[in-house]
């Protein structure tokens, strides 16, 4: 799985945070309440940010444990909760043994078919939040002919085969939400875009970096073309007249 900064969590934390479903969380409340220690094991942690939104919109005391392999992230965390270091995608029921809600926050694309099939079994029986999950769609304001280029081989990009692993990208949603569906479980799903403007330069000229080097990487045709296109793109980003809307998806499985 790829690895992420603490610099990139820490600048996309307030759009995440703007953009997730609070309507999911509501219903979930229901689900929750009355207990003396709410247990949420949070997968794909990083430094913990998916709590830091979560924890004041959930009721009672909570417990917190957070799954990552990357034990630099995990130590960012702090010391209130309770870390795991390991390969989430070797997740076991055993593994979310005592959890009450199980959520995870921009993970899903990095997954294969076969591992959204065993966190899906692992998960079943407890409700399960992902949140920021992508769905393939970005939208640029002024528009430029060389954005939907761009925006196909970013995606082809995302559904890249790596390490014998052929990951989902964009196509895990519907793959979660099928996978769901063979245990029986319903699953809400509700749209979570980031809107990036001119008070969002600095992460929307990371993420222009970011979604043009894969392209790039993907696609070695646009190397020449995106030279000009990304110095441009990045002077409206930086002038505040570039706006971004990064599609997203909230997931919300067996929490009725």
């Amino acid at each position: 799985m790829s690895s992420v900064t603490p610099e990139w969590l820490a600048l996309r934390e307030p759009a995440d945070a703007a953009a997730r479903s609070v309507e999911l969380v509501e219903r979930l409340r229901a689900r929750l309440v009355d207990r003396p220690e709410l247990v949420i094991h949070d997968l794909g942690a990083g430094t913990g940010s998916m709590g830091r939104w979560l924890a004041p919109l959930l009721p009672g005391p909570q417990r917190w444990v957070l799954h990552d392999r990357d034990p630099a992230l995990l130590q960012r965390a702090g010391e209130t909760v309770q870390v795991r270091q390991g390969d989430i995608t070797r997740l076991t029921r055993d593994d979310l043994d005592g959890a009450h809600l199980v959520t995870a926050s921009a993970l899903l694309d990095m997954f294969t078919a076969d591992e959204v099939e065993r966190v899906v079994a692992a998960c079943v029986g407890v409700p399960t939040l992902f949140t920021i999950s992508v769905t393939g769609r970005q939208e640029l304001d002024p528009p430029d002919p060389l954005d939907a280029a761009v925006m196909a081989a970013f995606n082809a990009h995302q559904r890249r085969t790596t390490g014998g692993r052929t990951l989902l990208g964009p196509d895990a949603v519907g793959a979660t939400v099928e996978a769901f569906g063979r245990h029986g479980v319903e699953v809400l799903v509700r749209p979570s875009p980031w809107r990036l403007g001119s008070e969002h330069a600095a992460l929307t000229a990371e993420w222009l970096r970011g979604w043009l080097g894969a392209a790039c990487e993907q696609e070695p045709d646009l190397i020449g073309p995106a030279q000009e296109y990304g110095r441009r793109r990045l002077a409206e980003a930086a002038a505040g007249r570039l706006g971004v809307v990064v599609h997203h998806d909230d997931l919300l499985a067996g929490g009725d």
